[in-house]
């Protein structure tokens, strides 16, 4: 077996466990929206899911660990899909929140660091953000 193999490999179990938490997120609020759905759909295409695995995800018995990525702009870019899957609805609950600081402390984030960026994260997404901030992202 080439190496190349065991790497596709080892990123595509990263991609699933990703995959699974997206999912668990989605479903935290007892039932996955149309529009998690869909993002959901999208994600699963991205992160080269199979149907199969898919399906099994989507069962409420599994549960999968999160495997953090080492890079650290990857961690946030994880970070970012799941805040992308929890605003599908335009909406962010206490549990959504509970489960978030959860992942993001999983994908090596810690507690001070995991709530300082979903405080940020939840104004942006939620277009909460102040125009100082505003001209910040932009020029960055």
């Amino acid at each position: 077996m080439a190496i190349a193999d065991l790497y596709t490999s080892g990123e595509h179990r990263r991609n699933l466990a990703h995959f699974a938490s997206l999912a668990t997120l989605a479903a935290v609020d007892g039932e996955i929206s149309t529009e998690e759905k869909g993002m959901l759909d999208r994600f699963a295409t991205k992160l080269d899911i199979t149907e199969a695995e898919y399906k099994e995800v989507m069962k409420k018995e599994n549960k999968y660990p999160i495997v953090p990525p080492h890079d650290s702009e990857k961690r946030l870019e994880r970070l970012y899909d799941l805040f992308r899957i929890i605003f599908s609805d335009h909406l962010i609950d206490d549990e959504e929140m509970v489960l978030l600081k959860k992942y993001a402390i999983g994908l090596g984030f810690s507690g001070d660091k995991a709530d300082k960026i979903i405080e940020k994260s939840v104004a942006i997404f939620s277009g909460r953000i102040d125009f100082d901030d505003y001209i910040y992202l932009l020029k960055s």
